[in-house]
């Protein structure tokens, strides 16, 4: 059978092995075998293709024996893809998920709200701008003691990766980050600890606001101001040179990409192309290579025009700034073209590749080809250069930046 593999933002890679070796699979009772096809097939093209292996605790022959006879035993395609988000949920990557699995799986992080240990509790980190959980008036420094009735600890207990080496701090907080976010398609009831009483907080569906993917203005001072909220659509292309063209005479400019989840290079690239006057490299990437990652290769932007825009740049961006929204910033400064102004984002350091098995059609996405900037910096370690602290004004700090880079 003909396998259907459709890969985003790189092509298709020959198969490795990474030090695993394929385990006998014994004598089984008869059964169907599509789950048993697409389960090896899902767990072997991680095994020879995901990216960050080195870095986990996952061990990856105890996820097969772990999981694949549940997964031969479910009782309907949703079923089986349960299984497969488990089995992916133990690589503790954010980056690394079904694609589109139904309501009521857990969502992956961040969601609206980012959340840390500290001092034995789970006490919350960040508040997205705009959300339900802003809406109820959840704070930096509330502790969150249970989510829909369930302590914390005992939630975050089954979520945690089962098939683990060592322990690891960052799925620790990879876990604690999902049981937060909830279930896809419902609301939410946390009970939290803020100045010292205890309260319910539900947290209703709130739809995401309908706006534009580009929205550009004048700020005080002669200060151009450009927000991107997706890398995801085409025609943000033209909506920014439309914007830029408004905002070409002014003294410096403010670009926001604070909140905006990513999308695809082939939208950011060009876009980068409009502050440059020659060919630039701004970034470096790399692919697995058997056991290794091999050989780091250059990504570079042509310049574009009708015109380069010369003046100094700012790039917004805050923990809600995923993917493409980290590797457009952090392209922009490799060129020399922009100072960085927020908070950490969200750390998702690779491309994905995406996969649809053979034989269920369900579709996945994985971390495939690690991202540094032009100088070997792993982008998943970005900091701003300028950082704001959480729940301070971004943007304030972004002007501020900017009038110190206008001669």
């Amino acid at each position: 059978m003909v396998r259907r593999r459709a890969f985003l933002e790189a092509g298709l890679v020959a198969g490795v092995s990474f030090g695993f070796t394929r385990p006998g699979l014994g004598t089984e009772p008869p059964h169907d075998t599509t789950y048993a096809q697409d389960f090896d097939e899902l767990w072997e093209t991680l095994r020879d293709r995901y990216c960050f292996f080195g870095s986990k605790a996952t061990d990856w022959l105890k996820v097969r024996k772990f999981y694949r006879s549940t997964a031969l035993a479910a009782g309907s395609d949703d079923a089986f893809g349960a299984v497969l988000g488990q089995v992916l949920s133990e690589l503790y990557d954010a980056h690394t998920h079904l694609s589109d699995p139904p309501d009521g799986t857990r969502r992956w992080p961040l969601y609206d709200l980012m959340v840390e240990r500290a001092g034995g509790e789970v006490l919350i980190a960040a508040v997205q701008p705009g959300s339900a959980a802003e809406d109820a008036g959840l704070s930096i420094g509330d502790a969150v003691l249970a989510m829909g009735g369930v302590p914390m600890d005992e939630l975050v207990r089954d979520i945690q990766p089962k098939c683990l080496r060592r322990t690891d701090a960052a799925a620790d907080t990879w876990s604690l980050n999902v049981a937060v976010a909830g279930r896809r398609g419902q609301p939410r009831q946390l009970l939290v600890r803020s100045r010292g009483s205890t309260r319910a907080v539900e947290l209703p569906l709130k739809p995401r606001p309908q706006v534009s993917a580009v929205e550009g203005r004048r700020l005080n001072g002669d200060l151009g101001y450009i927000a991107i909220h997706t890398f995801g659509d085409s025609g943000v292309v033209g909506a920014f040179e439309n914007s830029l063209a408004e905002l070409r005479e002014t003294r410096g400019l403010i670009i926001d990409v604070r909140g905006n989840g990513g999308g695809d290079t082939a939208v950011a690239r060009p876009i980068m192309g409009r502050f440059i006057t020659r060919r630039k490299p701004y970034a470096t990437m790399r692919r697995r290579d058997a056991d290794a990652l091999g050989a780091p290769w250059t990504e570079s932007v042509e310049p574009r025009g009708p015109f380069t825009y010369g003046g100094p740049v700012v790039v917004l961006v805050d923990h809600w700034s995923g993917s493409m929204a980290e590797g457009f910033p952090m392209g922009l400064r490799s060129m020399g073209r922009a100072v960085i102004v927020g908070t950490p984002m969200m750390g998702l350091g690779a491309a994905v590749f995406s996969i649809r098995l053979d034989r269920t059609g369900i579709q996945a996405q994985y971390s495939a080809e690690p991202v540094y900037d032009a100088l070997g910096k792993p982008r998943w370690t970005l900091r701003p250069d300028v950082e704001v602290a959480d729940g301070k004004d971004i943007l304030a700090a972004g002007v501020a930046a900017l009038e110190k880079s206008i001669p």
